[in-house]
């Protein structure tokens, strides 16, 4: 079968070009192929030549543009340029071997079968032909094209020796079977349940690298159950697993809180690319096993966990190495906020309780109503219907309260320093006991939102801690 009619970037006629005079051998190989027999968008397109990849993106270049700049990687042999909204990487055929304790691998020259080899499943082993005297064929050694219409994923040889080499692969076959909804190769899935603990000598970077991509699934929970299943989420995220389970005393017994937080995982991805919203999702009960506790008159309880969940988001991120900046800031919020919407569809839906939550949401206050939504597990419709009017109740109430009073990312009409300033004050606790009682008397609405009624209650605190303003101060 002649497979040109997938090859519709302009890039391949100058390969092919570029290839004939050097005298190589040209193919595109790897996810590309993969995805453009499944119409997938792909813009990484990676180039194998039985010679120099080097010499052949050189030669592809100068075809195009004398100003096309490549990049050369001599100590990878590898060459890289970017060409119609695609990045090109070219890179001579070679064999890898590893050695036990390292997933870098010792590279030699190689042929187009030996870089079939070391590729780490069926369906990124193929490649097109892109001249010599078989163009635009498909080179598929594995039988990658049947596996893709068969949609599973498979090592193309000894999975053993393909998980030891490079352990990393563990997590890629979870996260292609994730993306693509595919199933693992029981044989395959057998290899990863044995070859878990390798995930010890990857890197926590490498190993987010892939759970991220994971979690930015349509349905991440299918990779989720996968790396639980295979013994790999206990290597780096055991906290979820804790989470696991149904405790019953008197006949009273609480959700399993692990397939509850996989069901928030899967709303939030479905309406959302926001990986760091699914991280929260993902996190937003992860203190339910330290605060879990019987009450014998109202069964189990879980009180305080969205502030204890809220703490465990940076030991977490620490760990596995995540950003520890407002990437992680945004995650606590959201965990140590996510019940407060409840809250206010549970009670009366105050002013001063609308007030306080924009203010502490901040830009982030739609975000937390979309988590809040997703939380809405119950597979009793009707409460389902309740609950989802509740909310629409409170987002009208933040609409109102937003137009009328600002409080999104809203700051206090008087700052520290004012407050050192009228009572002649250096830093002290005082300051502190002053300022938040103005903050708080704002937002329960006791007073208005004006520069005037903050001094005026400022100088109410202050007196009731004994202290002075300086006389004639014109603040």
């Amino acid at each position: 079968m002649n497979y040109q009619k997938y090859l519709t970037h302009p890039i391949y006629p100058h390969i092919a070009k570029a290839a004939d005079s050097l005298g190589l051998e040209a193919f595109v190989v790897g996810g590309v192929v993969r995805d453009l027999i499944m119409r997938r968008h792909n813009t990484d397109i990676d180039i194998v030549t039985v010679g120099s990849g080097i010499a052949l993106a050189t030669a592809t270049a100068a075809l195009i543009s004398p100003d096309l700049h490549v990049n050369k990687y001599k100590n990878f042999g590898t060459a890289q340029f970017r060409y119609q909204d695609c990045d090109i990487e070219f890179v001579g055929a070679r064999r890898e071997s590893y050695s036990r304790d390292s997933r870098k691998p010792i590279v030699e020259d190689g042929t187009l079968e030996d870089d079939q080899l070391r590729r780490d499943f069926t369906i990124n082993a193929m490649a097109i032909s892109l001249n010599g005297e078989r163009p635009y064929e498909l080179v598929d050694p594995f039988d990658g094209l049947g596996d893709i219409q068969r949609k599973i994923i498979r090592t193309p040889c000894d999975p053993d020796k393909t998980f030891s080499d490079d352990p990393l692969r563990m997590m890629r076959a979870v996260r292609f079977a994730t993306q693509l909804n595919f199933d693992i190769y029981p044989e395959t899935f057998a290899s990863i349940q044995r070859n878990a603990y390798r995930l010890d000598i990857i890197s926590q970077e490498r190993i987010m690298e892939e759970f991220n991509k994971i979690l930015l699934c349509i349905r991440p929970s299918k990779g989720i159950k996968m790396l639980d299943e295979c013994g790999l989420l206990e290597k780096f995220l055991p906290e979820l697993l804790a989470l696991k389970g149904v405790d019953i005393v008197n006949g009273k017994g609480h959700k399993d809180n692990y397939l509850h937080t996989l069901e928030v995982v899967d709303n939030v991805a479905m309406s959302t690319t926001n990986l760091w919203l699914v991280w929260a999702a993902l996190l937003h009960d992860i203190a339910k096993p330290a605060t879990k506790r019987f009450d014998p008159q109202v069964g189990w309880t879980f009180h305080g966990h969205e502030v204890v969940g809220s703490k465990m988001v940076s030991k977490i991120f620490h760990r596995l190495h995540l950003p520890n900046n407002e990437k992680m800031k945004y995650v606590q919020k959201l965990v140590g906020l996510h019940l407060r919407p409840i809250a206010l569809v549970e009670d009366t839906i105050t002013d001063s309780a609308v007030r306080r939550l924009l203010f502490e949401a901040g830009d982030d206050i739609d975000d937390l109503m979309r988590l809040c939504e997703a939380d809405v597990t119950s597979k009793n419709s009707s409460k389902i219907h309740r609950c989802f009017q509740n909310f629409a109740k409170v987002r009208e109430k933040l609409i109102d309260i937003e137009e009328k009073d600002k409080m999104r990312n809203w700051r206090p009409p008087i700052t520290g320093e004012d407050i050192m300033t009228t009572f002649n004050l250096t830093p002290c606790r005082e300051i502190g006991i002053i300022k938040d009682a103005v903050s708080n008397a704002i937002l329960d609405c006791e007073i208005d939102n004006t520069r005037e009624a903050a001094i005026a209650r400022m100088l109410e605190e202050g007196a009731k801690l004994g202290l002075k303003p300086i006389e004639n101060l014109n603040l």
